[in-house]
C-alpha cells in the first residue's frame, strides 16, 4: 500500500507544480522555489516529516523536500551548535544533491550543444 500512497502524493505534489505553471502562468523557477518554500514551511511547522512517513518516496523525492532538508537540517544543527549551526545545517543534509547538479551540469554543458 506504500507504493500506492507514494504514487498519489508525489502525483499530487507534481500536479500542483503544473497547475501553476499552466493555470497561474507562473515560469518554471518561480514554481520550483515555491515549491521549495512550501517545503521548508511545511518541516518548520511540523507536517512534512509525518507526510514523509504516510508517502514515502512520494514525498521525499519532489522538489518540496529541497525546502524540507534545508530547515529540517538548519533546525538541527540550531539545537546543537547555536545560531552558526543554522547556516552550516543547511548544507550538511543537502551538499550531496547540490554538488550532484553542479558536477552533472558541468558535465552536461560539456557534452550538450546549445542550438541557435
Amino acid at each position: 500500500m506504500i507504493f500506492v500512497w507514494a504514487f498519489i502524493i508525489g502525483g499530487l505534489i507534481c500536479v500542483v507544480g503544473q497547475l501553476m505553471m499552466d493555470v497561474f502562468k507562473l515560469t518554471p523557477a518561480h514554481t520550483m522555489s515555491t515549491l521549495v518554500v512550501v517545503g521548508a514551511v511545511a518541516d518548520a511547522v511540523g507536517w512534512y516529516d509525518p507526510l514523509v512517513k504516510f508517502a514515502g518516496a512520494g514525498a521525499s523525492v519532489p522538489i518540496t523536500n529541497f525546502g524540507n532538508s534545508l530547515v529540517h537540517g538548519a533546525l538541527t544543527e540550531l539545537e546543537k551548535d547555536g545560531w552558526i549551526g543554522v547556516i552550516t545545517g543547511m548544507f550538511s543534509l543537502t551538499s550531496a544533491g547540490i554538488s550532484a547538479a553542479i558536477i552533472f551540469s558541468f558535465i552536461a554543458a560539456l557534452v550538450a550543444r546549445p542550438k541557435g
